[in-house]
């Protein structure tokens, strides 16, 4: 299993923002492979992180060369003050209670 991480700084969103974010986040669930999102927000730095999961590399990079995702990439300095993605190989998930996002691993 994989997780993509996008975490970024808002800087202005728009009704356009909106839409392709709606698209991409479609366009990953129909994504055979694909295995769950998350979203988070730090209100006291402004970070958003989006995670996504993936059973392997190349649903990911289904998502990645997506043409909606290349249109948002391309935008991006109109909506974000800075961006980082993470890539990881999720080893395994655990804890008391599943949540719903992920399948267990262990």
């Amino acid at each position: 299993m994989y997780s993509s991480t996008f975490i970024f700084l808002k800087k202005q969103f728009d009704n356009e923002f909106y839409r392709l974010d709606e698209a991409i986040a479609e366009a990953a669930r129909s994504i055979p492979g694909y295995l769950g999102e998350e979203v988070w927000e730090n209100p006291q730095n402004g970070y958003v992180s989006t995670v996504y999961y993936w059973e392997s590399l190349a649903a990911l990079d289904l998502l990645i060369k997506h043409p909606k995702h290349i249109e948002a990439k391309a935008k991006q300095e109109l909506w974000l003050d800075g961006y980082q993605v993470v890539i990881s190989q999720v080893l395994k998930t655990y804890g008391d209670k599943p949540f719903g996002v992920l399948p267990a691993t262990h």
